[in-house]
């Protein structure tokens, strides 16, 4: 099997990051692009869809991956980003997001429905439950097969009536009205958007919702997260719209103070400041954990510490292709991804960190997938 990875060494000061590719087709890609969408995995067998695929849904089983990812039955429910999905048994459950809920609807809505998907039997449904808060950008785990948890996401209320209110307005004939809308929302505090700020549980097999305790951190979205046992490693995110967070955490799940703040993701090489990254690619491999790419705007951390609200205001988003290996409780930059992704799907395996689709600096989604394997030094990178 072919491996890339980089052709350089890592000094103290002054170091050249760089990676090098050659297409090896090891692994299979997917058959349409894919971005905000969700993934989850059953035993050996992966699944991937909804977001740019639509109502698309994918798998592939890893003891038979030369047959690639299979098209299995499709979404039951309006297309929707931005949703998340854990995996307890042989059912996998679907939470939030943002779509219309029918295709004449004016504008988009954060769902509070919920869907199972049953593997055995290739079906999907709606439950008869619905989501306390809006989930939109939420990451969700289970910590013991029996029920899920949920850390951010969006608060509907609020979301339903910016999208409501910026759709109304045409751009091209009434701008000002268009910008004073954007200008307004994009300009609050973190704290006035009243994000999800609390953990909480869902029993499938019974229904029930309740509440871990409030976090003790900005409330994100948009966080990668990495389960370990019963534990789950928040990392990153944005803790409002265009400006994300360096912060690192985790979540000691059933211990009386269960929150470990761990150290923040490194400044990268070139630049004065770590902004943070959202829809980042992470998991483990070899004992240690990766986290890739993700996206952010450069300058809004700078902006934000000068009193400006609306960070992002004015600035490009950048999709990046660092890699950071977390290792004996420290963080180091090791060799660069191929280039800047965010948005897409990660998995951890036997083999390494199995990342799949993503949206790339150009917008498009991708259908690509990698298997990033931590060797010691650098991050091999295998097609």
């Amino acid at each position: 099997m072919l491996k890339f990875g980089p052709s350089f060494m890592i000094m103290v000061m002054g170091f050249t990051l760089s990676s090098t590719a050659y297409a090896v087709d090891e692994w299979p890609d997917l058959p349409v692009g894919v971005k905000n969408g969700v993934s989850a995995q059953v035993g050996s067998q992966l699944y991937v869809g909804l977001g740019s695929a639509g109502q698309q849904w994918y798998r592939l089983d890893l003891n038979q991956k030369s047959k690639g990812w299979q098209a299995v039955s499709h979404f039951s429910g309006p297309s929707r980003d931005g949703a998340t999905a854990t995996a307890i048994g042989k059912n996998i459950y679907v939470f939030g997001g943002s779509g219309k809920a029918k295709a004449q609807d004016k504008s988009p809505i954060i769902f509070d429905t919920i869907y199972r998907y049953q593997v055995d039997l290739d079906k999907w449904e709606e439950m008869d439950a619905h989501t306390p808060v809006g989930l939109l950008g939420a990451s969700s785990y289970s910590p013991n097969g029996e029920e899920i948890l949920f850390f951010g996401g969006y608060n509907k209320t609020y979301f339903d009536q910016y999208l409501a209110s910026i759709t109304a307005v045409d751009k091209d004939t009434q701008p000002e009205k268009w910008q004073s809308i954007v200008d307004g929302y994009m300009g609050m505090k973190p704290a006035d958007y009243k994000w999800n700020n609390f953990v909480i549980s869902f029993e499938p097999h019974t229904g029930f919702w309740r509440s871990l305790g409030e976090v003790p951190y900005s409330a994100n979205c948009g966080a990668a997260l990495v389960q370990n046992k019963k534990n789950a490693v928040i990392i990153s995110g944005e803790i409002k719209p265009g400006l994300r967070t360096e912060e690192v955490k985790e979540y000691q799940f059933g211990t009386p103070s269960p929150w470990l703040k761990l150290n923040e993701l490194p400044v990268p090489q070139g630049f004065t400041l770590q902004e943070g990254v959202a829809g980042s690619f992470a998991g483990m491999s070899h004992d240690a954990m990766i986290v890739m790419g993700g996206a952010n705007f450069h300058g809004a951390q700078q902006a934000f510490a000068k009193g400006k609200m609306f960070a992002h205001a004015g600035l490009s988003k950048s999709y990046n292709p660092e890699m950071y290996v977390y290792q004996d409780k420290q963080w180091q930059q090791v060799n660069d991804f191929i280039s800047g992704l965010a948005y897409g799907s990660s998995f951890t395996t036997s083999d390494g960190v199995l990342i799949a689709g993503g949206e790339n600096s150009d917008g498009q989604a991708s259908n690509k997938v990698y298997l990033l394997n931590w060797n010691g030094k650098t991050v091999d990178i295998v097609d």
